[in-house]
């Protein structure tokens, strides 16, 4: 491999970091909705109304973490301040008592508003001098992601059979103060990443002001038809978990499940970038937002399938665990086509002074999906057959993907132009 395509060392610590960072959040989010409707005695609407309400927060708060890093922190700090506020709030929900619970959710989505959107920036920094990485390079980072997603259920269905709800939950904190001494230790290889525009030795030059609007009215329109995806994504971590509880005939903990998503991911991504490789090569790989299509359509076709499990006796009964993990797969593929698409996009087109509050524009994106998602489930779940709800999801998955066809011609040269100036910066 040539000095040239070599991804630099830096994204191998943001990897681990990540995976860590990923294993404990995923630790909690696999088994949320059973420890509240379980544990808790909530309602399956007031579990909705929980699980919308933190995910929302979760993924809002990285756009006053990205803020506060341009602005104030700069990305190191942020993220190690992340990390452990982070690690804080896992310890509080492993308690036990209904506050600690409440006051553990809060503090995971303050840390994870300082550290998401930043540790995603300096992966694109990292490539300020190689953009044509730049869509490998966060493929490869959110397979450390997606290890970790993988490797959670596992875990803490394990530790929660034997040992209980709070050790299982005390797992995240474990996982989170490994991913923070990962990226303490070999701090030295993500520097470069780290250095905001303006502390550069060799800053980006800022578009012109014109120029700067229209590249974020651009990034805005993409966030707005992510909020559609993610409506749909985090229907795993919650109807999709009392479907697997439900209304699948198997033995398997519900949690489980959960596992099949982060390994598709980790199976189909090599296999992704060696497809968009060899397009690359021959100069036809789709464009950046094209990709996000294509996981769009993806994700429609997913919740076809559950829809389908519906019919065929999943409304009124328990049909073959085949239908779920069919999907899962499915999702799968859309996720790694839209989600790691998206990060890259910001990296390479937001300005360089507002990367940080943008990359945490992404993350409100996913705010919203998740917020939605718990509404909609907790309201509409149990008020229409299950065939009905995910039919309902997959039409406004299609509603997205064609709102971003008609985009498509507007959006592209405004990416295009974003990515030459970077490229004559360099």
């Amino acid at each position: 491999m040539s000095a040239a395509s070599r991804h630099p060392r830096g994204l191998y610590v943001l990897f681990a970091t990540e995976l860590w960072e990923r294993y404990g959040f995923y630790s909690l989010f696999a088994i949320l909705t059973l420890y509240m409707t379980e544990r808790l005695q909530f309602s399956d609407r007031l579990a909705g109304m929980v699980y919308g309400a933190y995910l929302g927060a979760v993924y809002f708060m990285p756009l006053l973490g990205g803020f506060l890093a341009d602005r104030v922190l700069g990305y190191n700090r942020a993220v190690m301040s992340g990390a452990l506020i982070m690690a804080v709030g896992y310890a509080s929900v492993a308690l036990g008592p209904l506050p600690f619970f409440f006051i553990g959710l809060g503090l995971v989505a303050c840390g994870n508003g300082l550290l998401k959107p930043n540790i995603s920036t300096i992966v694109g920094n990292l490539y300020r001098d190689k953009q044509e990485l730049a869509d490998s390079a966060y493929n490869i980072f959110y397979m450390g992601i997606n290890i970790g997603a993988f490797l959670a259920p596992y875990g803490v269905a394990f530790l929660r059979a034997r040992y209980g709800w709070g050790p299982a939950f005390f797992s995240s904190a474990v996982g989170m103060l490994l991913a923070f001494l990962t990226f303490f230790w070999f701090n030295k290889d993500v520097a470069a990443g780290a250095q905001r525009n303006a502390d550069s030795t060799r800053p980006e030059p800022a578009p012109e002001p014109s120029e700067a609007r229209r590249r974020t009215l651009a990034l805005l329109v993409v966030f707005a038809i992510a909020v559609i995806f993610w409506i749909a994504f985090y229907q795993n971590g919650f109807t999709l978990t009392l479907w697997a509880r439900d209304n699948t005939n198997t033995s398997v903990p519900p949690e489980i499940f959960q596992a099949v998503n982060p390994l598709g991911i980790i199976l189909f991504s090599p296999l992704l970038v060696m497809v968009w490789t060899w397009l690359r090569n021959r100069s036809v790989e789709p464009s950046t937002p094209a990709k996000m299509l294509i996981g769009l359509l993806f994700t429609a076709a997913t919740f076809g399938v559950m829809a389908l499990a519906g019919f065929v006796g999943g409304d009124t009964g328990k049909v073959s665990p085949h239908w779920l993990v069919s999907a899962y797969l499915l999702i799968a593929l859309g996720e790694i086509c839209l989600s790691p698409m998206g990060l890259s996009l910001v990296a390479k087109v937001a300005p360089p002074s507002r990367r940080g509050l943008l990359m945490g524009g992404w993350f409100v994106a996913t705010s919203l999906g998740g917020y939605f998602a718990g509404m909609l489930g907790g309201i509409f779940w149990n008020a229409m057959p299950h065939s009905r709800f995910f039919l309902s999801v997959a039409g406004l998955t299609l509603l997205a993907a064609i709102v971003l066809v008609a985009a498509l011609a507007w959006l592209r040269p405004i990416f295009e132009r974003a990515l030459a100036e970077r490229a004559e910066a360099n």
